[in-house]
């Protein structure tokens, strides 16, 4: 007999599709590097920049908040180590589609395939040790907002969570991601980390009505008692 999916679950699995998808194309597109600023924006030299990816992250920030909200500590948990497997699965992809030879009339040959993905390599790598860490910080802070300040200020918890864990998480992943296969200057690796942070820093922060709107829809779709007894019970069960 077929099991109908609950409210619960197709809510979690909605949150997780954009979760997991969000999080590996920022793997995937996060060797491009673009400017921040004036030409005249510079560290001890170093030209100020950041990697496209940045700008994906602000989409898994939400689903992280309203996963911890609603699916608590264990919810994220399981979450992230599935995303964290999936990143290592495409890793090994790319090094299986890498190591065959491009044929002569493709209109992508194995130099440019290899520049692009070969690199990508490496923010996985880094992004699979920084992803982990980052997200249980995160959940952890949520957490402890919480029980803090009570069900209200949903706004602090979402915030204060993302400004610890995406420190940390941009350090480690920008490091082993790119200063290290690079080559990178200690100022060279602040130019680029820094505006990272920054700009997940203030898209976090520019995505607090996106929470709000988020955090309706999913108590307009399970119920409202239904949502805020589901809330309840993952900040028990995360204690």
């Amino acid at each position: 007999m077929t099991k109908v999916l609950s409210r619960r679950d197709t809510v979690f699995a909605v949150l997780g599709a954009f979760f997991l998808t969000n999080a590996i194309v920022a793997e995937m597109v996060g060797g491009k590097l673009i400017t921040v600023g004036p030409e005249s924006w510079t560290f001890q030299g170093a030209r100020v920049g950041a990697t496209v990816g940045v700008f994906l992250w602000p989409v898994v920030f939400v689903t992280t908040d309203l996963i911890n909200e609603y699916f608590g500590r264990q919810g994220v948990r399981r979450l992230s180590l599935a995303t964290a497997g999936i990143i290592a699965y495409v890793f090994v992809l790319l090094a299986l589609t890498m190591s065959l030879p491009a044929a002569s009339f493709s209109s992508v040959d194995d130099a440019s395939f290899n520049r692009v993905f070969g690199q990508s390599q490496w923010i996985i790598a880094g992004s699979i040790a920084a992803f982990l860490v980052s997200q249980l910080v995160d959940v952890a802070v949520f957490q402890m907002v919480r029980r803090v300040s009570g069900a209200g200020h949903l706004w602090l918890r979402a915030t204060g969570s993302t400004v610890v864990s995406q420190l940390i998480d941009s350090v480690i992943v920008i490091y082993i991601g790119l200063a290290l296969p690079h080559g990178w200057t200690a100022a060279e690796f602040v130019a680029t980390a820094a505006p990272n942070y920054l700009i997940k820093l203030v898209l976090a922060v520019a995505m607090t009505p996106v929470i709000y709107l988020l955090h309706w829809a999913v108590e307009k779709y399970l119920g409202q008692s239904d949502a805020r007894e589901l809330a309840e019970a993952a900040a028990r069960a995360s204690r």
